[in-house]
């Protein structure tokens, strides 16, 4: 049965989306609030909302427990996680489950099957998909030191568990192996409470490419295209373009079908991402894992393709099918978001929790901005730094890129540093408006270059 009343466990700009495109669909919305967001711009347009707790995210929305039984007792049957939070815990959807509300996302089983690493590449293996060369499990620095010398170096040490960077580390040789060994799964331990560890050889300068899907869990799964998701800091994204426009066509849609059959072989439900490490050299692509959620950038692949994926995500938990088959979905022209965060840039990305005292966006054709701020809007310290996402959709990348420079002209922020200044110097740069970026470029480059500047 179609959802009637969904409730929207996450906040921020993403509990104000999925409120919006649960309106479109004459859904009744019920959002979760921790005190901290008693008057977030969610809270005032939802029809109404639950107090989860106080303002931390363990005694709020990252208690499942307390999250299912707030949607079940404000009778809703249906539950959205959002992305970040609970989005990825199969703790969740089993909750649901069990207390008949219908989870926005996959199956919890799929979950836990995809969330680790390990078993995710055995899955991609399984599905004919290109994977990294790499090793299983690794037990120790010994085994760290064998498998690094098996592979060749550069490798990569990366926690199954993990995600973000955490529990990551370059090994260029047999003692990095084993030293990177101790410290990236002390760090997995501390992250995920799991230190289990596997390596991957390391490609230096690779593109963080990702393929967005929904899937009807019967085994039908159709893409959105591909993101380049390669200017990252520390493994976090900071601007992110459809498509990419260093991927020839042949390989491409290569690329898609490798991501279509991997969630079709597992019945993959609603939203996902599966995401590739592509080497511009050899023109190879590789599976790196599959995000089960809805994810921060994906009003890119939106604005390429027309179709508004969160709809679509409470259609489809709604037990409807898929309303679109693969050739409906026409992808045009060239998209680029920027994650416009509360922090300065200039102090190490330092937070910045305050006010805005002034908050004027851009507008315009092909210009899109997803945020919960406004003027006298407050960024408490509890959370993410992230205020908005501002997307621009043109013809061409190089249109796309001057629409771009125009919005973040046209933005006005007051009140606390934000990282629009950092994002119209990175499209300003000329390795990025020729398109010679990578995953390390904004760190081995741009930020060398601007450190050399300010010095």
């Amino acid at each position: 049965m179609a959802i009637k009343r969904l409730f929207i466990a996450n906040r921020g700009e993403i509990a104000l989306r999925i409120v919006r495109a649960a309106q479109a669909l004459n859904v009744e919305t019920v959002v979760a609030v921790s005190d901290a967001d008693r008057d977030s711009a969610a809270a005032r347009m939802a029809d109404r909302i639950v107090v989860l707790g106080p303002a931390s995210a363990t005694k709020s929305y990252l208690d499942p427990r307390l999250v299912v039984h707030a949607a079940k007792e404000s009778g809703c049957d249906g539950l959205h996680p959002g992305y970040g939070f609970l989005s990825e815990r199969a703790i969740l959807p089993r909750l649901c489950k069990e207390h008949g509300v219908a989870f926005v996302g996959p199956e919890a089983d799929v979950i836990d099957a995809l969330g680790d690493k390990l078993r995710a590449r055995a899955m991609a293996s399984a599905a004919g998909v290109p994977l990294v060369p790499g090793s299983e499990c690794i037990a120790s620095a010994a085994d760290a030191r064998r498998e690094g010398d098996r592979i060749g170096y550069p490798v990569l040490l990366k926690a199954s568990a993990g995600g973000g960077g955490r529990g990551m580390v370059i090994a260029h040789n047999g003692d990095d192996a084993e030293a990177g060994f101790h410290k990236a799964s002390a760090e997995a331990v501390a992250a995920f409470g799991d230190g289990t560890l596997f390596m991957e050889r390391f490609v230096p300068q690779a593109r963080h490419v990702e393929v967005q899907l929904m899937g009807d869990g019967k085994g039908k799964v159709i893409h959105f295209g591909e993101r380049d998701c390669s200017v990252q800091r520390r493994y976090q994204k900071l601007l992110e373009e459809a498509p990419c426009a260093a991927m020839p066509d042949h390989l491409r849609a290569q690329l898609h079908q490798s991501a279509v059959d991997l969630a079709a072989s597992v019945n993959y439900r609603n939203a996902g991402t599966a995401e590739f490490l592509y080497d511009v050299q050899r023109q190879e692509f590789y599976f790196i894992e599959v995000n089960a959620r809805i994810q921060v950038e994906h009003p890119v692949s939106e604005m390429i393709s027309g179709f508004d994926l969160v709809q679509e995500q409470i259609r489809i938990a709604g037990g409807a099918d898929l309303a679109l088959s693969q050739d409906q979905v026409k992808l045009s022209g060239h998209a680029i978001e920027c994650r416009i965060n509360a922090e300065d840039s200039t102090r190490d990305f330092m937070p910045s929790p305050g006010r805005i005292t002034k908050w004027k966006a851009p507008t315009g054709e092909g210009v899109r901005l997803d945020s919960h701020m406004s003027e006298g809007a407050m960024i408490p310290p509890y959370y993410d730094s992230m205020v908005g996402k501002l997307i621009v959709h043109a013809p061409t990348r190089a249109e796309a890129i001057s629409k771009l420079r125009d919005a973040i002209d046209d933005f006005v922020v007051e009140g606390v540093p934000t990282t629009l200044p950092l994002h119209r110097a990175i499209i300003d740069h000329p390795d990025f408006i020729a398109n010679r970026i990578h995953t390390r470029w904004l760190e081995q480059v741009f930020l060398a270059e601007q450190a050399r500047t300010a010095a």
